[in-house]
């Protein structure tokens, strides 16, 4: 997911694209309100939106923005006035966050206005196919199948390859997994994280099958 950051404190922005870069997510970074509207492209798929920019008012920039694209906007600000609030919503913004802020609950915000964002698409979303290493993955019937022979996977097991599989091609950071699996942040899962890809390793009889990324997280081979 490539998000834009449109903010223009240093401090504030190198802290949120710490973070979001620990947490999986690439970013790009606009300090006023020409730089965003220069660096909205058709691959950006959330607005990080501060309201206090040097050049335009972020509530104006809002406007334009939605004048341009259907993408998710997230105003984060430090009003929190409820008329500013309405006045963002009715911009066009998704949802208002007001400074400062949890990083872990603007992260939840940030996943689900992006799950409301995607089209719903049965087809391809009720079925993940990866061809590479000869595996199929049926999100249907939650059955993982190795040369077309099924894996019998337990609940979160196969929790963890539907995970994998949404990011084809890239490493999923284990704080990811484990807030999508788990639905929690503590840490203390990592162990029980590793201990399930061990499993799923052993009883697919694929060592390669979930790659390890040193210092990251896994990676579904073959995607």
């Amino acid at each position: 997911m490539r998000i834009l950051i449109v903010e223009d404190d240093d401090r504030v922005a190198g802290a949120l694209e710490a973070f979001l870069a620990r947490s999986g997510y690439a970013t790009i970074r606009a300090a006023d309100g020409a730089a965003a509207l220069e660096l909205l492209g058709a691959d950006t798929e959330v607005v990080l939106l501060d309201l206090g920019l040097p050049d335009v008012d972020g509530i104006d920039l809002c406007r334009r923005i939605r004048g341009r694209s259907e993408v998710p906007i997230v105003i984060v600000t430090a009003r929190n006035q409820v008329a500013e609030r309405i006045k963002g919503l009715r911009a066009g913004a998704d949802d208002f966050v007001v400074k400062p802020y949890d990083v872990h609950e603007l992260l939840a915000r940030i996943e689900a206005v992006t799950r409301r964002s995607r089209p719903i698409r049965p087809e391809t979303d009720a079925r993940v196919l990866l061809h590479g290493g000869g595996l199929q993955i049926d999100l249907v019937a939650r059955q993982l199948s190795v040369d077309g022979v099924p894996i019998d996977l337990t609940r979160k097991e196969f929790d963890i390859i539907a995970v994998l599989a949404r990011y084809p091609g890239v490493a999923v950071p284990k704080e990811r997994l484990i807030r999508e699996v788990w639905n929690t942040d503590w840490r203390g899962f990592g162990h029980s994280l590793e201990v399930h890809v061990g499993a799923i390793r052993k009883k697919s009889g694929a060592r390669g099958l979930i790659e390890t990324v040193r210092g990251v997280g896994y990676r579904l081979a073959g995607s």
